[in-house]
């Protein structure tokens, strides 16, 4: 049964943010089983939810529209989200106050965790440990230490799905830049480009000054990895994705130059990784101006991505929960790359060719690309190439549903179904490295290598004495 909501004093005395789930106030769980099977009879998933906070609000505004799973069990110390958090979900879920009571429930097959990052860890282990398959916000985890602890409890309950909220994995324009270029049509990619540029002060308003940390916990190094981690995680995966490896080094510089209100992250980043082919990510997020440099991306504010090969350029974003994308050639493409050789043919002639280096084609996955009478010449030009992208192989079904939809029904028809993530527990682990290391880069202004992650958070070994 739910417990009565904590007061205020207790609330501080926890140090969680509001999105958190509650503190050590009941014994350990023991005895619990490798795998707990919650699964009705028709396939649907009971899963537990985990911190209904302003992220947790998103997650189960989609949840509450998806068939694969059903939410039985949902927990948050803070009473206000925990009650909006239901109203949310439909169903009537049991409310809880200490997670681990909902970790107890047999008929739990699942957890969605969407509590401040510094606890992610702490909850995702006893939710491993309860039997669970888990769903955890990014960062997968906040210290380095706690790489290390969840891969080794991974390797114990290989049988749990763990999959990572990196929802651009699940967005068919940034499947589809990666078919591209896999099938060459870039050439070879050499550099990204990626920002995400707000104007604001990130700030919540706090009706008591004794939740200030916990209402804002993004804003404090305790709980948070600040811009790296809130947002250049996501910019850092589609990076190593799309280079198909983690970096060897990030060297950057971060500050505290606008805002001047308590914060101890930093309000400005620039970084630059360095990949094993010499490839370079180059990065930046700042937080008082939201301008979109990227010519391609009209109408899109704050947030993408530019890919650049020898033969072709990518601009890509996924903005307000759809994918927007152009494709640019480049005007030697002939010279370089299989995107650029003498055997293709384009059926356009030149003029589709002088389009895609001046003007760019759209990246609009679908199945419209037949001619008609009624279509202008520029319409024609347009589906000219994408009939030639869907001869390549790389035209999907046109992006109709959020990303972030997809990703949580793919999670619950992965333990359904016992399949594996495409955001997986390594993809998780490799991300959060790289929002530790970028950290750290700019802490120290200095070069950091990735390799150093392997050691960082490990207790030196004791020699024995004779």
């Amino acid at each position: 049964m739910a417990k009565d909501g904590v007061n205020r004093r207790e609330f501080v005395a926890r140090g969680l943010g509001v999105a958190g789930a509650a503190a050590a106030v009941l014994p350990r769980l023991k005895g619990a089983p490798a795998v707990q099977s919650g699964k009705s009879p028709n396939g649907t998933v009971n899963y537990g939810f985990i911190g209904p906070g302003s992220r947790g609000q998103q997650l189960l505004q989609h949840l509450s529209r998806i068939d694969a799973g059903r939410c039985l069990a949902m927990c948050d110390i803070y009473p206000e989200n925990l009650k909006k958090g239901i109203q949310t979900i439909g169903g009537k879920p049991e409310p809880y106050h200490d997670y681990r009571e909902l970790l107890a429930r047999k008929d739990v097959d699942a957890v969605f965790i969407a509590v401040p990052l510094s606890e992610h860890f702490r909850i995702t282990k006893d939710s491993l440990e309860a039997g669970k398959h888990v769903f955890c916000e990014k960062s997968l985890v906040f210290k380095p230490e706690e790489v290390h602890a969840l891969r080794a409890l991974a390797a114990e309950h290989s049988k749990q799905v763990i999959q990572v909220g990196l929802q651009r994995r699940y967005s068919q324009f940034y499947q589809m830049a990666r078919q591209m270029i896999e099938k060459g049509l870039l050439g070879r990619v050499t550099h990204i480009q990626a920002q995400w540029h707000r104007n604001g002060d990130w700030r919540r308003p706090v009706k008591d000054k004794n939740l200030e940390e916990q209402i804002n916990w993004r804003m404090y190094r305790k709980y948070s990895s600040g811009l790296a981690g809130e947002l250049a995680s996501h910019q850092i995966d589609v990076a190593d994705w799309m280079f198909g490896s983690s970096p060897v080094s990030v060297v950057g510089v971060g500050g505290i130059d606008y805002w001047k209100d308590g914060r101890d992250i930093y309000d400005n980043i620039q970084l630059i990784y360095t990949y094993p082919k010499g490839q370079k990510l180059i990065y930046h997020s700042i937080t008082n101006n939201a301008h979109m440099p990227f010519v391609g991306l009209p109408g899109v504010r704050e947030v993408g991505e530019v890919i650049m090969g020898d033969a072709g350029t990518v601009h890509i974003s996924l903005d307000k929960g759809t994918g927007h994308g152009m494709w640019f050639r480049e005007a030697n493409a002939p010279k370089y790359g299989k995107a650029g050789t003498a055997k293709e043919n384009w059926t356009a002639g030149a003029t589709v060719m002088e389009g895609g280096i001046s003007k760019g084609f759209p990246i609009l996955p679908g199945r419209e690309f037949e001619m008609s009478d009624a279509d202008s010449f520029i319409s024609k030009e347009v589906k000219y190439a994408k009939r030639w992208l869907y001869s390549k192989g790389v035209m999907v079904p046109e992006e109709i549903r959020d990303p972030v939809a997809v990703e949580l029904e793919d999670f619950l028809v992965c333990v359904r179904d016992n399949k594996k993530p495409k955001a997986d527990l390594q993809v998780g682990l490799n991300d959060s490295s790289g929002v530790i290391l970028s950290n750290l880069a700019m802490d120290e202004q200095r070069r950091v290598m990735y390799s150093e992650i392997e050691t960082m958070g490990k207790q030196p070994v004791k020699l024995a004495r004779g």
